[in-house]
């Protein structure tokens, strides 16, 4: 299920979780891609937890917003309620040109996310936002991430 919307067809809660994604985006460390993801994850008792990309010299060891927001929420004892996630990027400098492309997330992150769907239990709704929020792509992660494995394919679920 992949739709597009704009931020006012959006919930007040999906809404909501998009300024956050575009909030923690402002504190992403991105000085060698250049772009700073945001990413806001929301569980079922209405939690948000933030995170934002973080990059290093040593490229492998960069973390990406979604991770950010994970592990917070894994801190929290909160990673098994993860009900919805939204993500969002941009290009940092000045003169970049704006494109209304949606960010969304990275195959690894797409697998975290898978697993933290199954141990919720449900498809985490995932909310793929542009610079601006001008545009915003509506799926799960199971859509993102078709015939993914998990727990569930190691007869752990």
């Amino acid at each position: 299920m992949h739709t597009y919307a704009s931020l006012d067809d959006l919930s007040a809660q999906d809404r909501d979780l998009a300024h956050a994604a575009l909030a923690a985006a402002a504190h992403a460390y991105a000085p060698y891609s250049g772009y700073a993801v945001g990413a806001a994850l929301r569980t079922r008792s209405g939690v948000v937890y933030r995170g934002c990309n973080v990059e290093n010299a040593a490229y492998g060891v960069v973390l990406c917003a979604e991770v950010g927001a994970l592990a917070a929420a894994n801190v929290d004892g909160a990673g098994a309620a993860v009900q919805a996630i939204a993500v969002t990027g941009r290009l940092l400098a000045a003169d970049a040109p704006r494109s209304d492309a949606v960010v969304t997330p990275c195959g690894r992150c797409r697998q975290l996310l898978f697993e933290a769907s199954q141990r919720a239990r449900h498809d985490i709704r995932v909310l793929c936002c542009n610079h601006d929020l001008s545009r915003i792509e509506v799926t799960s992660i199971a859509a993102l991430l078709p015939a993914g494995f998990g727990p569930a394919s190691l007869g752990m679920a």
